[in-house]
């Protein structure tokens, strides 16, 4: 259900990130999480290369490779840490992390799955509005259960679950400002 009055926004067509080895990026995004590759590109001029990853429901995660990018800077370009192992701050502008949804009885499953493939990922955590954002079990206010990885590039990844529908009470916080 679109509830965009504006635009007839239907979703993510894709999120293009970067990445330091395209043939590592598909080896992981391919090979250990089951994303088919569904275009490679050829940028002009050896510009470098752009493929795209099929993540369901139509939607697209692509990938640029430069061979003069600048390297990557943990705490910057993105998260230096996994949830609940230090701080997750990335600078403004920055990509902090991208959320997969999954089946929410796979998350388990699927934490075993990663872990089986050598990836480092983090307990399920069970999202909610208790103070520390996040109880050991599932209660009343959880709204999302997830886990957290990253890719070779240190992108920091989620499944993620609603485990609930959203609604009014679930929007309580005035925005900050920065000035």
């Amino acid at each position: 259900m679109n509830t965009n009055e504006k635009y007839e926004i239907r979703g993510i067509n894709h999120l293009a990130l970067v990445c330091k080895d395209m043939q590592k990026t598909v080896d992981f995004y391919s090979g250990v999480l089951g994303m088919k590759l569904t275009k490679t590109i050829a940028l002009p001029e050896g510009m470098g290369q752009h493929f795209f990853f099929d993540i369901g429901k139509g939607d697209m995660l692509a990938f640029f490779w430069f061979p003069d990018a600048p390297g990557s800077q943990p705490g910057v370009t993105h998260s230096e840490n996994l949830v609940g192992g230090g701080s997750i701050t990335s600078a403004h502008a920055s990509m902090n992390h991208v959320a997969f949804d999954v089946p929410g009885d796979k998350i388990d499953e699927y934490q075993k799955s990663l872990i089986a493939a050598g990836v480092e990922v983090t307990a399920v955590v069970n999202h909610d509005d208790s103070e520390y954002g996040a109880s050991a079990d599932i209660t009343d206010s959880t709204f999302v259960r997830s886990l957290y990885f990253k890719d070779p590039d240190g992108v920091l990844l989620e499944f993620a679950s609603w485990t609930r529908e959203l609604d009014e009470r679930d929007v309580n916080l005035a925005p900050q400002s920065a000035s």
